[in-house]
């Protein structure tokens, strides 16, 4: 697709991307058959080829109107339709920059629009004000509606049999092997995560404890930056980027192995999949372009890192049959990552039964803040997605469903069906191991 520059954009860095991006697209329209606000709505300018068309046309210097702006505005940036386009366009990063030119032309959204994306943006990326916050949630709890209740989990667990822990520093209670070298990893533990599911860090620390890798939580690092700059916040977003990498850099050009971190561990895809993003997110910024680039080399999701010790893992746990789980893979990793099959395996291979539900392709309508933003399209989603999920649940007599990412875990919780962090239920086993003292029983 030929896309001519309207004089703002020559020669500047967003123009140059768009249409660099822009002439990948061949409007083919594959993406149309996986976008789930397609699917619902029918329009084409809620699906990939006609956002892609909106772009092209702010670019060329069309006029930009509101309802550009909210055709936009109701993407998920799920990205499936990255994994579907046989041409490799890359449309998350074009969706980015045209909401940027959108906003930039188009009238001051409403007084509350403004209020709420300044709420979100502010409130969810301070742990302290947000861990406040759940607190107060949990203290009136019973008080709330249950939309609101199941967002709120009692004690930070959705299940009570999962309880141990609160932080990575209690890894260190684990017992490892005293003969191995430890391997040094930093974790990054998230905005929401450590006030709303403490668990999940917790479990991610103690599986990898009995592994002898050790966890580093540097202590300046913060929110990835993925919210803002999804808010349209982006010079917000890559403040949040610099400062992660100023945290993290002492711990990566250390001349002390001791204190060298091999890998940047991500428990939370949605982050993962933005600090992936630093390189090129920083390419032109001299100061950070080497370090951004470095940064996100060294980001691993937890699905990248387990496997590799699958042997180990079999060696405590066996791989006889235990009970079964439902799958619900993030699209920040199936589809942002393109990791696939990885948290699947290794579950099989520690005698765990994994089995995916229909459209498991599809996003369950959490994405990040489009919960809160798109109520109406994200319960669409999000009801298709439990059907979906309570059919295979049922069908494979599974005790739980996980996931990888705390906004679909948060997102698609319900009473009666427990969704987990995946990583949960492998501590869980190595609990259930170290209690039992029983042999791997291949």
């Amino acid at each position: 697709m030929q896309t001519q520059l309207a004089p703002p954009f020559i020669n500047t860095h967003d123009g140059n991307e768009a249409a660099r991006i822009l002439g990948k697209c061949v409007h083919c329209g594959f993406c149309t058959a996986t976008c789930p606000t397609y699917q619902l709505l029918g329009d084409e300018l809620d699906g990939p080829r006609g956002r892609i068309y909106l772009i092209k046309q702010i670019a060329e210097g069309q006029t930009v109107t509101e309802k550009t702006r909210l055709h936009l505005d109701r993407c998920l940036t799920c990205r499936n339709c990255e994994t579907t386009c046989p041409s490799g366009v890359q449309y998350g990063q074009l969706i980015d920059i045209g909401r940027k030119w959108a906003e930039e032309q188009t009238a001051p959204r409403k007084s509350s629009e403004r209020l709420t994306r300044w709420l979100l943006k502010e409130g969810l990326t301070r742990p302290a004000l947000f861990n406040s916050a759940m607190a107060l949630g949990r203290l009136v709890r019973p008080l709330l509606p249950s939309e609101l209740k199941r967002k709120i989990p009692v004690n930070g667990h959705y299940i009570n049999r999962i309880t141990e822990g609160s932080a990575p520093a209690r890894a260190a209670q684990m017992q490892t092997n005293a003969h191995v070298p430890k391997t040094n990893m930093l974790i990054l533990e998230g905005c929401v995560q450590p006030g709303m599911l403490p668990n999940i860090n917790s479990a991610t620390a103690r599986v990898l404890a009995a592994l002898n890798i050790n966890l580093i939580s540097a202590p300046k690092a913060g929110c990835c930056g993925a919210l803002r700059h999804h808010l349209n916040d982006q010079a917000g977003g890559l403040d949040d980027a610099r400062r992660n990498i100023d945290a993290w850099w002492p711990y990566i050009e250390s001349n002390d192995p001791e204190n060298t971190a091999s890998a940047i561990v991500m428990t939370a895809s949605g982050c993962g999949v933005m600090v992936k993003d630093y390189g090129h997110l920083l390419a032109n910024d001299a100061r950070y372009a080497a370090k951004a680039k470095r940064i996100s080399e060294l980001t691993k999701d937890l699905a990248e890192i387990l496997p590799a010790y699958t042997d180990q893992l079999v060696e405590r746990l066996g791989s006889h049959a235990k009970s079964g789980v439902v799958y619900h893979p993030p699209c920040t990793l199936q589809h942002g990552q393109q990791i696939r099959g990885q948290v699947e395996g290794l579950l099989e291979r520690i005698g765990v039964p994994v089995r995916l539900c229909a459209d498991s392709h599809l996003c369950c309508g959490s994405a990040g803040t489009y919960s809160v933003l798109q109520p109406d399209l994200s319960g669409k989603l999000r009801q298709q997605k439990l059907d979906h999920l309570h059919d295979a649940y049922e069908a494979s007599n599974a005790t739980a469903i996980v996931s990888a990412n705390i906004g679909c875990i948060a997102h698609l919780q319900q009473e009666n069906m427990p969704v987990l962090h995946w990583v949960e239920i492998v501590d869980q086993l190595l609990k259930d191991a170290r209690t039992n003292n029983t042999p791997s029983g291949k």
